[in-house]
């Protein structure tokens, strides 16, 4: 056979593992990667620690040289190349390196990672000194040189998703006071809003001057030199030395769309489940390329490394003809911000609302590992599953520690197609110091397997006391008078047998305890004995979350008799 030549347009994540890819499958093809950037393959996931201080040296960032590529695999890398043309009918592309005369080369396949760009919106002031985004290596280069030669002492973030709140976290870090701007009414767009008020009262603890539902306006230079004043809307202003815009990225797909390759309506690259594009000699990877939603087959964007990186996997062998599909994407992520982390898997609510998918929530407060070993803490969970037949459509969760592992979990039980019952099943590592003999995973599968059998009937807080029914309250007298909450009766749990005749049979009881393991057990006991109990979902752990605290609503009715 002939030697094919693959040229790769763009490195990183994409780019990157497609040329290592592609040389263990054919020792004889040449491989050349155009990188218009200084660096092929660097970490752009670590960039705000780097920033932050918390990785020291730029070289840290950098995963592979060219020096590397060409050493170990025989790979021709050209950093400072752009591609500037691709000519389909000829099989070549322009090149326009840095410093250097222009040139063509022809290929036998062509793969695309260009990645994606930040978006920097048309905003009067946009280009004024001390307004940065946040994607390279020189990109955080900048932003060290500016604070330390500036020396900040404030800095705008706009964008609540996970380069702001990383980026926020790590100025605040050094000790600048930081501002973060969010047009929505929550940070974590991909987590539902209930799941993200601990993040939003531990930024509120860490001095964040967070700002929801606001827009940037535009830019302009304060009297005082070096000295910016954001408008946001509102007639709201703020005074800062420097911004970073973290507003989302759009895909860098101009090669493609100018050479006739077909585009996405959100201007993503389309292709195959080869990762092939309309034009069989090309094919795309990474950020810029539209992807397949494994739960619901929509097709979408999600720039995330680890989908790029297997996607380059995918494409290198079907250049060397082992066709493999690429299964689709899920969109499980995570996030560490301000003492806590965040992650998620599958759909959230907002989603299958909006698609009108039928679905259950279950929520769970389990701790990390056993409570009698020291340090432990709790999580909150969230899962979201088909009430037709139990498939875990998603799940999320927040705690300080734990919670990562939890979700890679139910993310693996979600590409597998599992249900609740496989949760409630799954035979997880239990020692005192990392788990319990009832995992977390365990525990939220548990409580919504009792739910599809019909063990329990779970009722959501939106429901509270609707149609006329009684909400009881089994935790102790001290419980609820710290966390007091809207109830008509409170009779602790381990007096409920012997008060039974206190609660009305023509009514429906909502019960709620802390968490909801209470709970569960006054159903069991009340739905024996013919009263039409639910769990009132997550218990007062999540009700705090939808809800501030609420005082003087409780009646405690012990020794009166009292049906609330």
């Amino acid at each position: 056979m002939d030697r094919q030549t693959t040229v790769i347009v763009g490195g990183v994540a994409g780019g990157a593992s497609c040329a290592a890819r592609l040389r263990r499958n054919d020792e004889r093809a040449e491989i050349i990667i155009l990188e218009r950037g200084p660096h092929v393959s660097f970490a752009n996931c670590g960039l705000p620690y780097y920033i932050g201080g918390v990785i020291e040296e730029e070289q840290d960032l950098l995963l592979a040289s060219p020096e590397f590529f060409r050493r170990r695999f025989d790979i021709d890398v050209r950093t400072g190349h752009g591609v500037t043309a691709i000519d389909r009918a000829h099989r070549r592309v322009s090149v326009r390196p840095v410093g250097g005369e222009p040139y063509e080369l022809t290929y036998d396949h062509l793969v695309l990672s260009p990645g994606a760009q930040p978006i920097r919106p048309l905003l009067p002031g946009i280009d004024l000194p001390g307004i940065f985004t946040l994607r390279t290596v020189p990109d955080s280069n900048g932003i060290k040189q500016w604070i330390a030669s500036r020396g900040v002492r404030h800095a705008v973030v706009v964008g609540g998703g996970f380069i702001g709140l990383e980026t926020a976290e790590n100025l605040h870090a050094l000790g600048i006071q930081v501002t973060l701007v969010e047009r929505a009414d929550q940070v974590m767009a991909a987590i539902d809003p209930e799941m993200v008020q601990p993040l939003t009262g531990a930024m509120a603890d860490a001095g964040i001057d967070l700002r929801l539902r606001t827009e940037v306006l535009g830019f302009e230079c304060a009297s005082r030199r070096d000295t910016l004043v954001v408008s946001l809307t509102g007639g709201q202003r703020v005074a800062t030395d420097m911004v970073v815009l973290a507003i989302g990225v759009r895909p860098e797909s101009d090669l493609a769309r100018d050479c006739g390759l077909a585009i996405g309506p959100r201007g993503h690259i389309v292709v195959d489940s080869h990762m092939r594009t309309s034009d069989p000699r090309i094919h795309a990877v990474g950020d810029a390329v539209e992807v397949t939603c494994a739960l619901t087959g929509e097709r979408t964007g999600l720039p995330l490394a680890g989908p790029a990186n297997r996607q380059g996997r995918l494409a290198a062998d079907a250049i060397s003809g082992k066709r493999r599909d690429f299964r689709g994407v899920q969109g499980t992520a995570v996030c560490g911000a301000f003492g806590l982390t965040l992650a998620a898997t599958g759909l959230n609510e907002r989603r299958l609302r909006e698609m009108n998918l039928p679905h259950q929530v279950v929520y769970a407060h389990p701790n990390n590992h056993v409570g009698y070993y020291p340090g432990a803490s709790t999580m909150n969970m969230k899962l979201l599953y088909d009430p037709a037949d139990g498939r875990v459509l998603g799940a999320q969760a927040v705690g300080a520690e734990g919670v990562e592992r939890r979700i890679d979990v139910i993310a693996m039980a979600i590409q597998m197609r599992a249900t609740v019952f496989d949760l409630e099943e799954a035979e997880l590592c239990y020692a005192p110091q990392y788990g319990a003999a009832k995992d977390p995973v365990n525990m939220v599968g548990m409580v919504a397997a009792n739910a599809m059998r019909g063990d329990l009937t779970i009722t959501h807080w939106d429901e509270l006391a609707c149609d006329d029914a009684l909400v009881l309250d089994v935790r102790t007298a001290e419980e609820v008078r710290d966390d007091p909450m809207p109830c008509g009766m409170h009779v602790p749990l381990d007096e409920l047998r012997g008060r039974l005749d206190e609660l009305p049979r023509d009514r429906a009881i909502q019960v709620v305890c802390r968490v909801g393991v209470r709970a569960y057990n006054a159903i069991r006991l009340l739905s024996q004995h013919g009263y039409r109990a639910s769990l009132l979902s997550g218990g007062v752990s999540t009700w705090l979350h939808f809800n501030p605290p609420v005082c003087g609503d409780t009646q405690d009715v012990q020794g009166t008799g009292s049906t609330g």
